[in-house]
């Protein structure tokens, strides 16, 4: 098994006082589609182990928010059921494509960390995809037990929201 440092970067991750908000993390880039292919990859679009940053060239596809993060929207490879939602900066990201397990950045603890780490309910990367606009990443996983802190197999199982729904026209 891989040994993950879940300690954030040393230099440079959290912005100034003049930067947006306090313990943002600092800005990181884009991630091509998988028809245009991942520059600095290996086989099956892996990013080799060693590498220590994100390829400035996937890097330069994302755009983050002002807190230099991005969305990640975690599906099931084969069912295509929506299990949860994380928050990724380059590192995270580079974690994710390196090591092929599910890793974030929690905004509330500010730390990395990877799905299933504590729990045991790991999510084992298929694809990574970006979004049209570049602020968004699908990423499928096949999914060991439940994705949700709470016990359900996604993190949308609760609440329905009340919605007016309108018939399109044909």
């Amino acid at each position: 098994m891989l040994g993950h440092d879940l300690s954030p970067p040393s230099t440079g991750f959290l912005r100034n006082s003049s930067g947006p908000a306090r313990g943002c993390a600092a800005p990181g880039g884009h991630l091509p589609g998988p028809e245009q292919g991942i520059p600095g990859t290996g086989e099956n679009g892996r990013v080799t182990s060693s590498q220590t940053t994100l390829d400035p060239q996937v890097a330069a596809l994302l755009k983050r928010d002002d807190c230099g993060l991005v969305t990640a929207v975690i599906q099931q490879h084969d069912s295509g059921e929506v299990l949860m939602v994380g928050w990724m900066d380059d590192e995270a990201l580079r974690r994710t494509l390196t090591t092929g397990r599910s890793t974030f950045w929690s905004r509330s603890r500010q730390s990395y960390w990877v799905k299933g780490e504590t729990s045991g309910n790991r999510q084992w990367v298929r694809e990574v995809r970006l979004d049209c606009d570049g602020d968004t990443l699908l990423i499928k996983v096949d999914q060991e037990g439940p994705a949700c802190h709470t016990g359900t197999r996604t993190c949308f199982d609760g609440r329905v929201l009340p919605a007016v729904v309108i018939e399109a026209k044909r």
